[in-house]
């Protein structure tokens, strides 16, 4: 049974019928209700696609937030091989908002550095919702400086509402840690590849994302601030986040128009929540593509992108 969104309210209707309809199937009352059924999931398919083909930009806030949709770490667990994960900035903590660590991405070697929410409770503490504090950054950069030493490319998964706000990490250096972790990031002479498969909320998630390509899932967000805070500031009224969704401009499709991405990644008909193992794998063609592209050139050169890249953003508009 899927958890709906307030806006699939026709397609649940349509499947509750369709279940409903195979309970009386299955007590072989003799009626056959195949056809019926048929006809009902024919209905759910198309109101389905209709309602995914013109969601706006909140609707694309609810879908990337879904507690269903694919992590970081259901990403790993089918995309990579021989994943080792390393712990720890080296300084202070572990942050297990970041996971982080070495594996195999078709058989080649690769760095992975993703930020997990979490998919219950009890894991959703563990992992902070995904808010990194400084020591995650930091660990995030000791992985990077680790992939450039042996040649290996990084690929980050991004998936924050943002960078943990609180007292301790901003006592820490949070922002710092931040910028630390960008700088490395743009400095990298080993091919980098971010994914944004969920939320890219503000510096907690440029900090892994200043790549040389940025993919973004059909239905994920990417955003200097999340629709709620926007609108708190701007009119004292998180109720308006609607409002501010639509102004931002913080869909897959907008941000692929001004140049801060550079591919959108399909997802299935329902967003990723509804086929984790179909959205995972169409993901991984395109990392696959990108670092068919990118593993040819050599260190300066795919820092040199990499920089004009982010430099060009907003010049053209």
């Amino acid at each position: 049974m899927h958890n709906y969104l307030d806006f699939e309210k026709p397609v649940a209707d349509l499947e509750s019928q369709i279940i409903a309809l195979k309970g009386i199937g299955e007590n072989k009352d003799g009626v056959d209700v195949t056809e019926e059924i048929q006809r009902l999931e024919k209905r759910s398919r198309d109101a389905l696609l209709d309602l995914y083909k013109k969601l706006t930009p909140w609707q694309k806030t609810q879908v990337a937030r879904h507690a269903d949709r694919p992590h970081c770490l259901d990403y790993v667990e089918r995309m990579i091989t021989d994943f080792t994960p390393l712990a720890g900035d080296r300084f202070f903590a572990e942050d297990h908002a970041i996971i982080s660590g070495f594996g195999r991405f078709d058989g080649q070697s690769i760095a992975v550095i993703g930020q997990e929410k979490g998919s219950d409770t009890q894991t959703r503490l563990k992992h902070n919702f995904g808010m990194a504090r400084p020591e995650g950054y930091r660990k995030a950069v000791r992985i990077m400086e680790m992939a450039e030493r042996f040649g290996i490319p990084v690929l980050t998964l991004v998936d924050t509402a943002g960078a943990y706000p609180g007292i301790g990490a901003e006592e820490r250096g949070q922002a710092e840690a931040i910028a630390r972790s960008t700088e490395a990031c743009l400095n990298l002479k080993v091919p980098l590849i971010s994914v944004v498969i969920g939320e890219g909320g503000s510096g907690g998630a440029i900090a892994l994302a200043a790549a040389n390509r940025v993919l973004m899932l059909e239905h994920a967000i990417y955003s200097v601030i999340s629709p709620e805070a926007g609108a708190s500031i701007l009119w004292r009224d998180a109720t308006r986040a609607q409002d501010v969704a639509q102004a931002m401009k913080i869909t897959a499709q907008d941000l692929k128009g001004f140049g801060v991405i550079d591919e959108i990644v399909t997802e299935p008909i329902g967003g990723a929540h509804r086929a984790a193992s179909e959205a995972i794998d169409t993901t991984a063609g395109r990392i696959r593509a990108a670092l068919a592209e990118l593993t040819p050139r050599d260190g300066e050169t795919l820092r040199r992108e990499r920089r004009e890249k982010f430099l060009a953003i907003g010049r053209n508009l």
